[in-house]
């Protein structure tokens, strides 16, 4: 058991390739954040190795826009780090235009498509509640 909680929150009207973009770009955020959380490297039979990965679990919510801008209001209020993604991000092609477009907007007018939090475990429950697991 750990004593943190890796939580995606992906909005639920997203496009396959649009979800698992904004899933591997919040990880990204996650792992920067909480450098800790990596383990060691995968080695295979044959001793080759590979890159160490998160050594806990990741769940995958989803929920709506609504409930996400209420997850968002649910952070910021706790004073969570979190990543964000928003969905002007979809029209950028890199780092420095990704985060161009979301200095644009404020937490209160962001079309946030994905949040990605890692803290302890009850309070990303509190903080997730009512989102279901993504699909």
């Amino acid at each position: 058991m750990f004593d943190s909680k890796i939580a995606f929150l992906l909005r639920d009207d997203l496009a396959a390739w649009q979800a698992l973009n904004v899933t591997a770009f919040l990880m990204s955020g996650i792992t920067a954040q909480c450098p800790d959380i990596i383990g060691e490297p995968y080695v295979d039979r044959d001793g080759i190795a590979y890159n160490p990965m998160a050594r806990q679990p990741v769940i995958i919510l989803s929920a709506s826009a609504r409930l996400l801008k209420t997850v968002h209001s649910r952070i910021l209020t706790r004073g969570i780090t979190a990543s964000v993604y928003v969905e002007e991000m979809f029209s950028t092609g890199h780092d420095e235009a990704n985060r161009a477009v979301f200095s644009r907007y404020s937490h209160e007018d962001a079309r946030v498509v994905g949040i990605a939090l890692c803290t302890d475990r009850k309070t990303v429950d509190k903080v997730t509640k009512g989102a279901g697991l993504h699909p």
